[in-house]
């Protein structure tokens, strides 16, 4: 179940509610009563890595393929944090 973000317009206190997403979206604030909630818009809490369905169809050019990207100019750069040596790891 996901996870939405309310604001109350009545004394501006948010907070998060787990729901279905069918679920009609809540009305009543739980701190002061009032029902002046609003649903936030906000961003997702996971991404999309590797290939698949979601890399091969909706990117195109050079967007496709980020995460080998990212792992080749961090090689490119001498690595840097874990693998790379310089954190004595190996």
């Amino acid at each position: 179940m996901p996870f939405y973000e309310y604001r109350c317009g009545a004394c501006k206190h948010e907070f998060e509610a787990m729901q279905k997403m069918s679920d009609a979206p809540l009305q009543n604030c739980p701190e002061c009563g009032e029902p002046e909630l609003v649903k936030l818009v906000s961003a997702a809490g996971f991404r999309l890595k590797g290939g698949g369905w979601y890399e091969t169809d909706f990117k195109s050019g050079k967007k496709k393929n980020l995460v080998e990207s990212a792992k080749e100019k961090s090689a490119a750069a001498g690595g840097g944090g874990c693998g790379g040596g310089k954190c004595g790891c190996g």
